[in-house]
């Protein structure tokens, strides 16, 4: 979705994600485990997993949590092999949505990754029918109320940001991927700390909602699909009006 869009959402959303706590724990030790595995688990030499661990504590994960998440990649403990997976389909009102899915069982992640799209109006499509549209980008959002806009450029645009967008009340700030671990340390540094930070699929091709009911499907949609427990991120192309998000 668009950065606009997705900050309003992001708001909507806040106190159902906190209270969710132990889903984001899920995530998070899931994204570890997988940056152990693939670079190793000493954070000084994988950037991956020190932004991981950063966004971690942010979220008040377990200092225990995190240390077994990372034995885990590295092998140290035992642990099931994980999997990452796209899955592709349509919102009502044509709105494409793009699903991550971090799963030790690929059959039963579909399973309920399908189930949620028919039980909510949309429909599963195939590989590439959607992600055509969009970019894969690191993006930040930022409230305004934080630090002035020419702060921002100057600190974002140091540590690889290609683009800053002023939303108003919000930058969105987005990244080539592999600045997306350096840009969030050079915030980290600064004492800036996002509302939603991560790799997004981002569009610059927004499809408007601008009914109330086309809008409140797709944001129930998106909330059953978040809600499922191998399902690491959602993203879509939607741009809702504000007053439709309560």
């Amino acid at each position: 979705m668009s950065g606009h869009s997705k900050w309003h959402t992001t708001k909507r959303h806040k106190a159902v994600i906190d209270a969710k706590r132990g889903k984001i724990f899920s995530v998070l030790a899931k994204e570890i485990t997988l940056a152990a595995r693939s670079g190793g688990g000493n954070p000084d030499s994988n950037a991956r997993l020190r932004t991981l661990m950063d966004k971690a504590r942010g979220a008040n994960m377990p200092t225990d949590n995190i240390k077994r998440a990372i034995q885990k990649g590295t092998g140290e403990i035992p642990g099931v092999t994980y999997e990452e997976i796209t899955y592709e389909g349509y919102a009502p009102g044509g709105v494409g949505i793009i699903v991550e899915v971090t799963t030790d069982n690929k059959n039963r992640a579909a399973a309920e990754v399908r189930q949620a799209f028919n039980d909510h109006g949309g429909n599963m499509a195939q590989t590439g029918a959607v992600s055509h549209s969009f970019q894969r980008k690191g993006q930040f959002l930022i409230s305004a109320s934080q630090i002035p806009e020419d702060q921002l450029m100057e600190v974002a645009l140091e540590a690889g940001a290609d683009d800053i967008l002023n939303h108003g009340d919000h930058f969105e700030v987005l990244c080539p991927v592999p600045a997306y671990d350096a840009l969030a340390k050079a915030l980290q540094e600064k004492s800036i700390k996002p509302e939603s930070s991560e790799i997004a699929y981002v569009t610059s091709i927004p499809v408007p909602v601008q009914e109330a009911e086309t809008a409140k499907k797709v944001l129930e949609l998106i909330e059953a699909l978040d809600a499922l427990d191998d399902v690491k991120a959602v993203h879509g192309n939607h741009e809702i009006d504000p007053k439709f998000l309560g």
